[in-house]
C-alpha cells in the first residue's frame, strides 16, 4: 500500500536524555512518522524497539501519550458535533459532563488519589488559569481552552514520553509562554510539575521526554535538544537544535507569484454585492451563558473596505463575536446589531447574511471530519453548507480549481479530506472561504498548523484579495507577526472573570 509508506526506510533513535522537535512542510510525512513512533502505524514485527526503563509499564500506549492535532478539535468520537453547536446551549444534553468533571475522571483513572497528586493537579490548573473553565461544557470551550484541557488530562497520566502536535497554536501569548515554562520544567531532571521538590516526587525517575511536532519552526523551545526534519516522506538525520537553527531556510518574504496575484486582483466583481457602507454595527452588545459574561456593552463598527485584526486572551469572546457577525449565534436577535446595513431580526434569513461572507475557523475545521473529496469541501463554500448537498456546475468546479491552485492544492482535488495532513486541510478550508468571492472575509486563526511557506502564501493571498474594491477583512490571530500588511484597524477583547 504505497500511500501508507514513507519514500525510503526510516532509521531513527531517541536517546534517554533527548527532547525532540519534528519539523517539516505540510504533507511532508510528519504525522506518519509520529504514528510509527507511537505504535499507531503498521510495521513489520520488531522493527520498532522500546526501552522505557525504569518504567515498569510494558505497553507502548501506557508510556507514550500523543496529543494529535485533531484531538484539540474534539477528537474522532465527537460524531454529533455541528458547526453552530457551541452557540446553541439548548442543544446540549443536561447530563453532558463539564470540563472539570471530565478532568476529574481523567485524574482518577490515571493514578491514586493522593495529596501529592492533588498538589500536582492544582498546579496545572493554576499555571493554565483553568479555574474559570472547569464548569464549562467541553463543547463550549474555545480552541485555546480545548488545548489546555487536553494537555492537562494527558499530564495526569504521568507519561514516560509526551508527544504533542503543534501545542502552541490557538494559545494567547501569555499562555504560550506559560506552556513553554511548564514543558521546560517537565523536561528538566527530576521534574515535578514545578511544585516544591521536597513535597513530592523527591528524586523521581524516569525523566519525562518530550517530542513536539511543529509546523511553525520559530516555536522551537529552548529545552529541545534535537530536531528531525521530515519532508517528501523522508526522515532526515537527527541534528542538534543549534545546528538546525543555524542552517534552516530563511522565512520566505513572498510565495504567491505575481501572475497569480494579478489573477486574484483581476477577478470580476460580483453582481450581488450589498450597497451599505456599514458592514457591522454593534451597540452595547452583551452575551451571557448562565452567569458567565462573554461580551459586555460592546460597541463596534466595521465600515466597508476596512481590515480588522481581532485579538485577546483565550476565552475573551473573539469567536463568540464572530458568531454574531456570521449569524450563527441565536443571541444576536436579542442584541442591537446591524449587518450590511440591515438590523438583525428585520426579516432577513441567515443565508441572506452568509452569502456575503467567507469564513474559516477552528469550529469549521472541527465540523469537517468526513471523507469528502477535497474539491467538494471547497465547493460547499458556494452554498454555505458543511458537506455538499447540491451538485455544482462545471463553472462552479472551475472556480474551485482556481482557488485550490492559488493555495497550492493542485492535484489534491479528488483526495479525501481525511487523508490530507492537518495543514493541507486548513488550506482546503481557506479555499472554501474564498471560493464565492465574498465581500466580507472572516478568518479565525487561519494559519493554524501551516508551515512557514504556506503561512506566507496565505498572507500573500489575503493581501492580494484585499487590494480589490469593497473587500472587508476581520482576522483573529494570537501572533501579531501573522497580520497581513493590509490590516488598518484592531480590536482587543478582555476576558470577563
Amino acid at each position: 500500500m504505497p500511500k501508507w509508506r514513507m519514500a525510503e526506510p526510516v532509521n531513527f533513535e531517541l536517546q534517554a536524555d533527548e527532547h525532540l522537535a519534528i519539523v517539516g512542510p505540510n504533507g511532508g510525512g510528519k504525522s506518519m512518522f509520529v504514528d510509527m513512533l507511537v505504535g499507531r502505524h503498521p510495521l513489520y514485527p520488531n522493527m520498532a524497539q522500546y526501552d522505557f526503563s525504569p518504567s515498569t509499564r510494558e505497553l507502548v500506549s501506557d508510556n507514550i501519550k500523543y496529543i494529535a492535532f485533531r484531538d484539540t478539535y474534539g477528537g474522532d468520537n465527537d460524531r454529533t458535533y455541528f458547526l453552530q453547536q457551541r452557540w446553541n446551549q439548548m442543544e446540549i444534553d443536561k447530563e453532558t459532563p463539564t470540563a472539570g468533571q471530565k478532568l476529574e475522571e481523567a485524574f482518577l483513572m490515571a493514578g491514586d488519589d493522593t495529596p501529592e497528586r492533588r498538589l500536582m493537579q492544582r498546579h496545572i490548573y493554576e499555571i493554565f488559569h483553568m479555574e474559570h473553565l472547569l464548569d464549562k461544557y467541553i463543547i463550549l470551550l474555545s480552541s485555546g481552552e480545548l488545548r489546555k484541557f487536553k494537555l492537562a488530562s494527558t499530564l495526569f497520566s504521568d507519561p514516560r514520553i509526551l508527544v504533542m502536535d503543534n501545542p502552541f497554536i490557538g494559545l494567547d501569548e501569555e499562555t504560550r509562554e506559560q506552556l513553554k515554562m511548564l514543558l521546560a520544567e517537565l523536561a528538566s531532571k527530576r521534574a515535578s510539575f514545578g511544585v516544591q521538590k521536597d513535597r513530592f516526587c523527591k528524586a523521581k525517575e524516569p525523566l519525562l521526554q518530550i517530542i513536539l511536532v511543529l509546523s511553525k519552526e520559530d516555536d522551537i523551545p529552548d529545552f529541545i535538544t534535537h530536531v528531525v526534519e521530515v519532508r517528501d516522506l523522508k526522515v532526515l538525520p537527527k541534528v542538534s537544535r543549534e545546528h538546525y537553527l543555524n542552517y534552516r531556510s530563511p522565512f520566505p518574504t513572498r510565495v504567491l507569484s505575481t501572475q497569480k496575484e494579478q489573477a486574484i486582483i483581476a477577478l470580476p466583481r460580483s453582481e450581488r454585492e450589498y450597497n451599505s457602507h456599514e458592514v457591522v454595527r454593534m451597540s452595547k452588545v452583551s452575551i451571557k451563558y448562565g452567569e458567565r459574561i462573554i461580551l459586555k456593552d460592546l460597541d463596534w463598527t466595521v465600515m466597508k473596505g476596512e481590515r480588522w485584526a481581532l485579538s485577546g486572551q483565550n476565552g475573551s469572546g473573539k469567536s463568540t463575536l464572530l458568531s454574531l457577525v456570521c449569524a450563527d449565534n441565536p443571541q444576536s436577535y436579542a442584541c442591537d446589531i446591524a449587518l450590511f446595513g440591515q438590523e438583525r431580526g428585520s426579516g432577513e434569513t441567515i443565508w441572506d447574511i452568509k452569502k456575503h461572507i467567507g469564513y474559516v475557523s477552528p469550529e469549521m475545521h472541527r465540523s469537517y471530519q468526513r471523507p469528502l473529496p477535497a474539491i467538494r469541501v471547497v465547493a460547499s463554500g458556494l452554498t454555505d453548507s458543511v458537506g455538499l448537498y447540491v451538485k455544482p456546475s462545471d463553472a462552479d468546479y472551475d472556480i474551485c480549481r482556481f482557488w485550490m491552485d492559488m493555495f497550492g492544492l493542485q492535484g489534491k482535488e479528488e483526495t479525501s479530506f481525511m487523508e490530507l495532513s492537518s495543514g493541507e486541510q486548513r488550506l482546503v478550508l481557506l479555499a472554501r472561504a474564498f471560493v464565492k468571492d465574498p465581500e466580507l472575509l472572516i478568518l479565525d486563526e487561519p494559519l493554524h498548523g501551516l508551515d512557514n511557506s504556506n503561512r506566507r502564501l496565505v498572507k500573500d493571498i489575503i493581501e492580494a484579495f484585499c487590494k480589490r474594491q469593497n473587500k472587508t477583512l476581520i482576522m483573529v490571530t494570537h501572533y501579531k507577526e501573522e497580520w497581513p500588511s493590509c490590516i488598518d484597524h484592531s480590536l482587543v477583547l478582555q476576558r470577563h472573570v
